[in-house]
């Protein structure tokens, strides 16, 4: 499939594109649906051929007008994650994909291709318990340090000022909407920071937004201004729980970086893997607005809850306040995670999880089926108690990412959790 159609020259929606674009039926014995390439090496048709396809691999030249990159070894390229890329890249509106074994392997592997000792990041706060590690235990190794600063709508602010009283600022980091907190980061805003302290400089201040909680569907930072989008391909866009994934899209020339350092260090998921998110990104559409549609309900019945001190959901935000102006420009639906606070500390959070019947209690999120956990002792356990009530994340806190389960079966098991009998 091409990416416009031959009727006047319009642009497919990516919903569309995620159904049969970058693959040709020919080349597979007319197979509707690209096979599983399960295969380490690939054959040349010539000695010329294996030579040509190994200087573009290793960057010896530069790539004809037209010429494709030849299929070389598994851990340089696949069919499987290059239509899969393509068709990630095609929804983002960027250049290039890279498809990767987790989510955190595409964080670590763009921070250790792009970033050097000396090097600081400037990162919204709370982000994912993975990455926040990474980002206080193993970078510091490396030279590389990160401040970060509370997310929300001045988080571009306080960035900037910290950009005038610190050297050495390479990377702006967003997670937005934050995890578990649902707080959003004006993404244009911290993007126009990013160009500015980028003048004048030999090397561009990058700007990376993990975009795990609303994209591809709700959400385009690269449209915004982003120069990467970063994905835990584990939760949406795989969809079903059943496999570990990341994957980065943007520019070309940030992505030839991060692919190369990839490659190398052999951080890209397996074939297999890219086969089921092909899969998957059929219908990550339908599967995301199933369970937006169901967490909105569940979300305004924690708000009347007695029991329920706060909730965090991008609909419940106060009518003409900052911050739903932000959601409004920057978002076109808001997802299915909301966080709440129920009275009574950890020992009530604990007791209302473990009475939930068709809620799983599980980490992780995005997933068919409805997951809830508590994010202080589970997925931000290794995150000082204190910073996390700083961030708004309490002992009463509860994180749940809302499946495609009937709403009324979901309603009624949230009341059983909340109401001991």
């Amino acid at each position: 499939m091409k990416k416009k159609h031959s009727a006047g020259g319009s642009e497919f929606n990516p919903e569309t594109l995620a159904l049969g674009y970058a693959y040709d039926p020919t080349l597979s014995q007319g197979a509707v649906k690209p096979p599983v390439f399960l295969t380490s090496t690939f054959q040349f048709e010539s000695a010329q051929d294996g030579k040509e396809f190994f200087e573009l691999a290793y960057g010896l030249r530069e790539r004809d007008p037209g010429e494709v990159p030849g299929l070389i070894y598994s851990r340089l390229n696949n069919p499987n994650l290059q239509i899969f890329e393509q068709r990630m890249a095609a929804w983002d509106r960027t250049e290039m994909g890279a498809t990767f074994a987790s989510g955190m392997a595409a964080i670590s592997t763009t921070c250790l291709a792009l970033l050097r000792p000396g090097d600081k990041i400037l990162s919204s706060a709370p982000v994912y318990g993975g990455t926040h590690f990474l980002f206080e235990n193993i970078l510091p190794q490396f030279g590389i340090e990160t401040i970060q600063v509370p997310a929300g709508i001045n988080t571009h602010t306080r960035m900037g000022e910290l950009a005038k009283e610190l050297d050495g600022v390479r990377m702006l980091f967003l997670e937005t909407p934050a995890n578990p907190s649902n707080a959003m980061v004006d993404i244009a805003a911290v993007a126009a920071l990013g160009r500015d302290l980028s003048e004048g400089r030999e090397r561009k201040v990058i700007t990376a937004v993990d975009n795990t909680f609303l994209g591809p569907l709700f959400q385009r930072p690269a449209e915004l201004g982003a120069d990467l989008v970063i994905y835990s391909a584990t939760k949406f866009i795989g969809g079903h729980s059943d496999l570990i994934a990341g994957v980065v899209t943007g520019p070309m020339d940030l992505l030839k970086e991060l692919r190369a350092f990839r490659s190398i260090m052999g951080t890209m998921a397996a074939p297999f893997t890219g086969w089921m998110l092909l899969r998957s990104l059929e219908t990550l559409s339908i599967r995301m607005r199933r369970q937006s549609k169901n967490a909105r309900a569940l979300a305004r019945l924690l708000a009347d809850h007695p029991r329920v001190r706060r909730v965090n959901y991008p609909t419940l935000l106060p009518e003409g306040s900052p911050e739903q102006a932000l959601y409004e420009r920057q978002c076109s639906g808001p997802g299915s995670l909301i966080s709440f606070e129920i009275d009574g500390g950890e020992e009530e959070a604990f007791a209302a999880l473990d009475r939930f019947e068709v809620f799983r209690l599980a980490v992780s999120l995005g997933g068919t089926e409805s997951l809830v956990e508590h994010p202080m002792t589970m997925t931000h356990a290794d995150v000082p108690p204190a910073d996390l009530e700083a961030i708004g994340v309490s002992p009463g806190l509860i994180r749940m990412s809302v499946g495609i389960e009937h709403l009324s079966d979901l309603k009624r098991d949230l009341k059983h959790a909340l109401n001991p009998a």
